[in-house]
Formats: C-alpha cells, sequence, structure tokens
C-alpha cells in the first residue's frame, strides 16, 4: 500500500499509470462542473500536414506533470470543482470535416445539458464551430450568444470563399459563420494577437465588418498588457464567455509544434498570454479549448505539448475558482 504522499508523487509521473487528461477519472458528464474533452480532429485545415488530430493524445501524455494547485489563484482546482476526462468525440468519418463538425456540436450539446463546463484539447481550429454551435445560446449560457476571448495569430473570420480547401466549417470560417448563426456576438468579443502572414491588405476587414473588437500583435506590444485586459474585461463584461487559444498566437520559440507557424513578428510569451487569460477571471466562463498543436513537429521534450497542457489549466483553474 502506499500513502498518499508516495501516491501524489507517483501521480506525478506521466509515464506511469492510465493516461487521462490531468490524471482526472474517466466518466460521463453528469454531475460534474468541468468535463475535459478530447477533439481529435484535423479535416477542417488542409494548409498543413494533417496530424493536430493528435493533440488529444499528447495532452494525455504529458498532463499529468502539470501543477496540481495554482499558487496566483491559491486553490487546488482537482477539489474544488468536480471534474471528469468525458473521453475524445468520436469521428468515424474523420476525413469528411462537416460530418465531424456534426458530432463535435451533438457530443457537446450533452455536455451542455449535464450542465458541465467544457475545457477541450484539439485538433484543429475548426472544433470552435462545433463546440460553439451546442453552447452558444444553450444551457450554460442562459440561452444567450457567447462572447469570445480568442488570442490567435489569424482572424479565423474568412469570408472571401464559401469554403477552405473544400471544408466549409472550417478552420477559417467558424469567426464567421457562428455570428451568422447568432451563436457568438462579436460586438462583445475580442480577438487578441493577430499576426497572420497576409497574402492582402484587408486580411482584417472581415472581422471589422462583424464587429469584432480586434488588438492585432503590432498594437498589443504599443499598448501593453495590462491596457489590452483593461479592455478585455469591459468588453466581456457579464457576457456568457468562451476562451479559444490558438497555439499559434505563441511566439515559435515557445510553441514550436503548431500548424501554421508565423515567424517574422514577435508572438506572445507564455506570460504575456496568461496574463490575457486572467482576464477572464471571475466572468460567467461556459468553456475553452486549445488548439492547433501538432505533436509530430514537437521538441523531444514536449514543450508544446507541456504549454498546452498549462494553458488548459489556467481556464480549468479559472472555472473551478467560480464553482467553489
Amino acid at each position: 500500500m502506499t500513502d498518499r504522499y508516495e501516491q501524489s508523487m507517483m501521480d506525478n509521473l506521466y509515464w506511469w499509470g492510465i493516461p487521462t487528461l490531468f490524471r482526472c477519472p474517466n466518466q460521463g458528464p453528469d454531475g460534474q462542473d468541468i468535463a475535459l474533452v478530447g477533439v481529435p480532429h484535423s479535416a477542417g485545415n488542409g494548409t498543413t500536414e494533417r496530424d493536430q488530430h493528435l493533440g488529444p493524445r499528447a495532452l494525455r501524455h504529458v498532463s499529468a506533470v502539470q501543477r496540481r494547485v495554482h499558487s496566483v489563484f491559491e486553490i487546488d482546482p482537482w477539489n474544488s470543482a468536480k471534474i471528469a476526462d468525458v473521453g475524445d468525440v468520436p469521428f468515424p468519418r474523420a476525413n469528411d470535416n462537416e460530418d465531424c463538425i456534426e458530432r463535435i456540436t451533438a457530443f457537446y450539446k450533452d455536455i451542455d445539458a449535464a450542465g458541465a463546463r467544457p475545457v477541450s484539447i484539439g485538433g484543429d481550429h475548426s472544433i470552435t464551430g462545433g463546440i460553439v454551435q451546442a453552447l452558444g445560446c444553450g444551457r450554460l449560457a442562459g440561452g444567450e450568444p457567447v462572447s469570445f476571448l480568442h488570442l490567435d495569430a489569424h482572424t479565423d473570420v474568412f469570408t472571401k470563399v464559401d469554403h477552405f480547401l473544400g471544408a466549409k466549417k472550417s478552420a477559417a470560417h467558424w469567426g464567421a459563420y457562428l455570428a451568422d448563426q447568432g451563436q457568438v456576438d462579436p460586438t462583445r468579443s475580442m480577438q487578441i494577437g493577430l499576426r497572420g502572414h497576409p497574402r492582402s491588405l484587408d486580411w482584417l476587414q472581415p472581422s471589422y465588418d462583424y464587429g469584432y473588437n480586434i488588438v492585432t500583435m503590432r498594437e498589443f506590444r504599443q499598448r501593453g498588457l495590462a491596457d489590452v485586459v483593461a479592455q478585455t474585461k469591459e468588453i466581456l463584461g457579464d457576457r456568457p464567455v468562451y476562451i479559444t487559444f490558438d497555439l499559434d498566437c505563441l511566439d515559435p520559440t515557445v510553441a514550436p509544434a503548431v500548424s501554421n507557424l508565423e515567424p517574422g513578428e514577435k508572438g506572445f510569451d507564455i506570460d504575456e498570454a496568461v496574463g490575457i487569460l486572467r482576464a477572464a477571471r471571475g466572468l460567467n466562463i461556459v468553456g475553452g479549448d486549445v488548439v492547433c498543436m501538432m505533436p509530430t513537429k514537437d521538441s523531444p521534450n514536449n514543450i508544446t505539448a507541456l504549454t498546452a497542457a498549462a494553458v488548459m489549466f489556467e481556464m480549468i483553474s479559472m472555472i473551478a475558482e467560480n464553482a467553489s
């Protein structure tokens, strides 16, 4: 028999035991405050090697080594809230993006009905569309459209063509079609860190047309963290908030294993990104996701997977703090 200190030490070994997300029990969402979900989908972004579906497995591999307590919030999220790993969204037609998006929506409707707030690991960024089709105007959101806290190098509000290499509800389209469908309120949403390699000078215009509040990376450097956080708190206000975190918002030196690397302009360091995330602390966070990790491109020390897990831990801790 092991005592609790020995057990705690063993639980922190990523290579020991059954690799659920953050060592949480594997069970359904009923009765849970937070549902951790894997979304192994990569048919929504055809511009890169399609390895983003391996993200959930990579997170399960390393997440046991993550922190067990949040020293800034001074909480133990695992004991402050009921949290379960509810498994992966099943994709029997994994190469059919439109089928996968609808399966994501159906899976998350069950989570929403159970009252558990989902924190997910993808998967390419098209998964956000499927998730918010379920959460926007759903039970957790109180019947209202959600507001996005969106950290990304790209807008994902693509309106020039109605598909992206054949995928209609693609990684590039969700910011537009969710607004069209009424499941997100762009005017009460933030898009922060945009620095993507534009192919036209009007690359931000669709986001402006929808009313998104935009802070490009260049503007962030000029204004500073405190000013952007203050704007974010004001815009999100008392809205139901959904956080979506594309790992390519980080500088490639911080997260090298992402699907759309953006060299040439410095991305966020991890402290800056976490500082922006914490703008949502105390707000009505209905869920969040971390997307676009490509584990086959990661460093041998799994730094991108570890960083993705750290970002998930921040989301989990903020929701758990509210639950407690």
